[in-house]
């Protein structure tokens, strides 16, 4: 079992930065690979950045790639996503994922709201 809570989310506006923080429980997060999704007004939720085990692969949604750095603290049990240079189109509530090798994402965190003012 994983629980996972984000953290970072505000308002700013376009071209500042936010990071995003997802704190996670449970003894085996480091085996997990990990993702951060997001779901804006109207919209069904979306892929955005994931993460392997070791931090050495990674994946983006064309959308934020070369904006989004996602990363991870295995010590901390903490992943991470860095977003620079924010568009209004990147408003939406974040979402902190798990899935164990070869499985969907089965945890879930509550989600932080992102909000670009243009």
């Amino acid at each position: 079992q994983v629980q996972l809570v984000e953290s970072g989310g505000g308002l700013v506006q376009a071209g500042g930065s936010l990071r995003l923080s997802c704190a996670a429980s449970g003894r085996t997060f480091s085996s997990y690979r990990m993702g951060w999704f997001r779901q804006a007004p109207g919209k069904e939720r979306e892929f955005v950045a994931s993460i392997n085990w070791s931090g050495v692969s990674t994946a983006y949604a064309n959308t934020v790639k070369g904006r989004f750095t996602i990363s991870r603290d295995n010590a901390k049990n903490t992943i991470y996503l860095q977003m620079n240079s924010l568009k209004p189109e990147d408003t939406a509530v974040y979402y902190c994922a798990a899935k164990e090798p070869g499985g969907a994402y089965k945890y879930w965190g509550q989600g932080t709201q992102v909000t670009v003012s243009s």
